[in-house]
C-alpha cells in the first residue's frame, strides 16, 4: 500500500475524529502524495505526522464554529 492510500484510508476511518474530514474533503491523492514527499514520510506513522498540525488546526476551527453564538 502506498502512504497516500494509508493515509486517505486513516482518514475515512478517523473521518468524525477532528479535523480528518477535510482531509477526505479537500485533498486528493496527489495532494496528500505531494504533503507526504514534502514532509520526507517513509513509514506510516511519518505520514500521518505530516498531516497533525493541519488536522489539529481544523479540528479547533471546526469546534470554535460549533461553540460561536450569532
Amino acid at each position: 500500500m502506498y502512504l497516500y492510500e494509508y493515509v486517505k484510508q486513516y482518514a475515512l476511518d478517523h473521518y468524525e475524529d477532528g479535523g480528518w474530514d477535510v482531509i477526505v474533503e479537500c485533498f486528493d491523492d496527489e495532494e496528500i502524495a505531494d504533503r507526504i514527499a514534502e514532509y520526507g514520510a517513509t513509514t506510516p506513522a511519518e505520514a500521518l505526522e505530516a498531516f497533525a498540525t493541519f488536522v489539529d488546526v481544523m479540528s479547533d476551527r471546526q469546534a470554535d464554529a460549533r461553540n460561536s453564538v450569532f
